[in-house]
């Protein structure tokens, strides 16, 4: 591997003193309200100098959104290989813990990724990697699950209708080889996840739920079980 140059390092190290201080700026401003001459004021660069590694806010915001996706990524593969492969359940809820402990955390990161909109700004393909990173795993959880005949056999319930085999068809890549049934059911049991994270996070709680880990890790149980993963 070819040795960086000084000025890559310097680049390296200045890109990374941006994007630490856009990300504190998160707390104070939110996203809508993040300003590159304001980070170059702090920095005490000119703002014509900051639009050489970031040239539009919009470019800011990309690198601060692939940078929290990759960061809760990287925690939900490693809560992931921490646990036996054949405890599909107990790999479930460790993922499960992950994305909560991560987002309460990294408060102001993860508001970024599952917040409201930035107004005016659209997020590029380049996200789509780092996005997908805490998906795949559950898909594997899944996937896995099912191919070893972990997955208890569904409760009666209405099969997703013909029109949504399409989607089906999509999310498949990320838990392959299954039935629609059960791509529904991981589907669902995602969406529980993140939304249970965000009304905690977003204080939908407040005054209604107090122990709020032993209520999530009961949530979290009752979607495995909805998945099919044994208890």
């Amino acid at each position: 591997m070819t040795a960086r140059t000084a000025r890559e390092r310097v680049r390296a190290e200045l890109t990374r003193e941006i994007t630490d201080i856009a990300r504190r700026h998160l707390a104070t401003e939110g996203a809508g309200g993040l300003s590159l001459r304001a980070v170059a004021r702090e920095m005490g660069m000119v703002s014509s100098a900051i639009y050489r590694y970031f040239p539009s806010r919009d470019d800011l915001l990309t690198a601060l959104i692939i940078d929290g996706y990759n960061a809760l990524g990287e925690a939900v593969e490693q809560a992931d290989a921490g646990c036996p492969r054949d405890d599909f359940l107990g790999r479930w809820l460790t993922v499960c813990h992950a994305v909560r402990d991560w987002a309460l955390a990294h408060p102001h990161e993860y508001a970024l990724l599952y917040g409201s909109p930035v107004p005016g700004y659209q997020a590029p393909q380049d996200t789509v990697p780092a996005a997908v990173r805490d998906t795949i795993v559950f898909g594997r959880i899944m996937s896995e699950a099912h191919h070893a005949s972990a997955l208890a056999p569904a409760q009666p319930a209405p099969p997703p209708p013909p029109s949504l085999q399409s989607d089906a068809a999509i999310v498949r890549s990320i838990i392959p080889d299954v039935p629609d049934d059960v791509i529904f059911r991981g589907l669902t049991a995602w969406t529980a996840l993140y939304g249970w994270v965000s009304f905690e996070l977003f204080g939908q709680f407040n005054n209604t739920i107090e122990e709020r880990r032993t209520a999530f890790d009961h949530s979290m149980r009752l979607m495995a079980a909805m998945m099919g993963l044994a208890q």
